[in-house]
């Protein structure tokens, strides 16, 4: 009789769950957490920022409360992923893996287009890229990349 052993993503495999556990792993995850959270921590500065400044009456668009917003929802889905991935869940780790390069990029390239953003809000959506984009060292590193393996 054939057995057959049946994997969901949201389960990790005997020999990643090893892997998970090493203390380099728990510590380039604790770097991830940090650098996630920071880029939360600017983007509610950012937030509250033009918040402040739109009830004190100073000029706000709807585009800088829109990208301030956009920000601070994706640093939350992103320490949500963070934290799956570093239960296991591999799905995460790979999406944050993207998220870490395709973020900071796409940061950039909307806060500088010619006249739409005032210098300060750039600098401040600059840092929060700077925060996100870091997490890309230690997410596409040799060992979480050999914690996760590849899938079968």
């Amino acid at each position: 009789m054939e057995t057959t052993t049946y994997t969901t993503a949201h389960t990790r495999t005997a020999a990643g769950a090893g892997r998970l556990e090493s203390p380099h792993t728990r510590q380039a995850f604790g770097t991830v957490r940090a650098l996630v959270g920071a880029y939360a921590l600017l983007g509610v500065g950012v937030l509250v920022t033009v918040a402040v400044l739109a009830m004190t009456g100073h000029a706000v668009t709807s585009f800088m409360w829109g990208r301030s917003a956009g920000v601070f929802a994706s640093a939350a889905v992103a320490y949500w992923l963070t934290a799956r991935a570093a239960r296991g869940a591999r799905w995460a780790y790979l999406r944050m893996r993207i998220i870490s390069l395709v973020v900071p990029p796409a940061i950039i390239a909307i806060d500088v287009l010619p006249g739409t953003l005032p210098t300060w809000f750039i600098l401040l959506q600059a840092t929060c890229a700077l925060a996100i984009g870091a997490a890309a060292f230690p997410l596409n590193g040799a060992r979480l990349r050999a914690a996760f393996g590849k899938a079968r």
